[in-house]
């Protein structure tokens, strides 16, 4: 069992939080000599993570722009996300290799998304499992083509060696995995971001790898079969009663509980409470788009997504 002295982290997250970028959105690369957006931090002790960055993806960023996080045990590396490309998750692997010897053991897909598992084919290459929801595979097996095709749009020739590979592994509600005594639950807590949303809990340094249930320096995307009323619930009744101490959000810096919290359901309910009053007062779609959100416009992608949203949650709440 790995024990973590509670002033080590403190120090460790306050020295992060202070030395933290507020928003990386405008720019391009911070890790030019390296595929991956970011160097890699380590955020509390053998807790890893490469920042990406909380823009679109594009050639500039290598599609690196989720969190690519690996937690180094004494037997092996457990990492989280596959990475957006073979060449990115390679990239990954080489910082694993300059931080420790030891193997990668397994590899957590935290969604279906593009930049959680495409890069999944360099790791099958390399022998080590993959887990992965089971909605978030059938997202792979479904859609895994037309995704790739688009990342290769924006990435050309850094998408040499991708090719789409689902995980070996799945699970539905939980999966308990341990190496090197770390005891890591693999959690879908229920219907949040996206089909297959995937949370890694290590209870006991109160640490959450949370994915895309968390947000708070980028705006939440809310897609065509989003259910923002069921993503505020499963924040409410299933992630929160966890009370992780620390939280590693699917986009933007480590942070906590309280601010993830304002970042994602602060944000649902009011964009939620600014649409129900649209409707109240007889309003259709095309107005739906200008309500309200400059209370939201500080969050990177806010351009790109607030008139989106809106609209998705008007057609949800359209029938509720």
């Amino acid at each position: 069992m790995v024990r973590i002295s509670r002033r080590i982290v403190t120090g460790a997250l306050a020295a992060m939080i202070a030395g933290a970028v507020a928003a990386s959105e405008d720019i391009a690369d911070q890790y030019p000599q390296s595929e991956l957006y970011a160097k890699p931090v380590e955020f509390i002790p053998h807790v890893f993570t490469a920042i990406g960055a909380t823009a679109p993806p594009t050639y500039e960023n290598s599609g690196h722009n989720n969190n690519l996080s690996f937690v180094v045990t004494s037997e092996g590396v457990v990492v989280v996300n596959g990475g957006a490309s073979a060449r990115l998750a390679a990239a990954l692997h080489d910082e694993i290799k300059a931080v420790t010897d030891l193997p990668v053991k397994l590899v957590i897909n935290e969604n279906g998304q593009g930049h959680a598992f495409l890069g999944n084919s360099y790791w099958a290459d390399q022998g080590v499992d993959i887990l992965a929801h089971e909605d978030a595979i059938h997202e792979v097996e479904e859609n895994g083509h037309f995704i790739l095709e688009g990342m290769k749009r924006y990435n050309r020739d850094k998408a040499e060696g991708t090719r789409t590979v689902a995980a070996n592994l799945s699970f539905s509600d939980r999966y308990d995995y341990e190496l090197g005594g770390v005891k890591f639950e693999i959690l879908h807590l229920g219907p949040a971001h996206g089909p297959g949303d995937t949370q890694v809990w290590i209870p006991e340094w109160s640490m959450m790898i949370a994915g895309d249930i968390a947000f708070h320096e980028r705006m939440p995307p809310l897609f065509a079969d989003t259910c923002s009323k069921c993503w505020i619930e499963t924040f409410e009744e299933k992630f929160i009663p966890l009370a992780p101490t620390y939280v590693i959000p699917g986009h933007g810096h480590p942070t906590n509980l309280a601010v993830v919290t304002r970042g994602t359901v602060d944000y649902l309910k009011d964009l939620r409470e600014k649409i129900g009053a649209h409707i109240e007062d007889g309003g259709d779609l095309g107005g739906a788009y200008y309500v309200d959100q400059s209370r939201w416009e500080n969050l990177d992608t806010f351009e790109e997504l607030a008139t989106k949203n809106a609209g998705r949650v008007f057609e949800e709440m359209e029938w509720e």
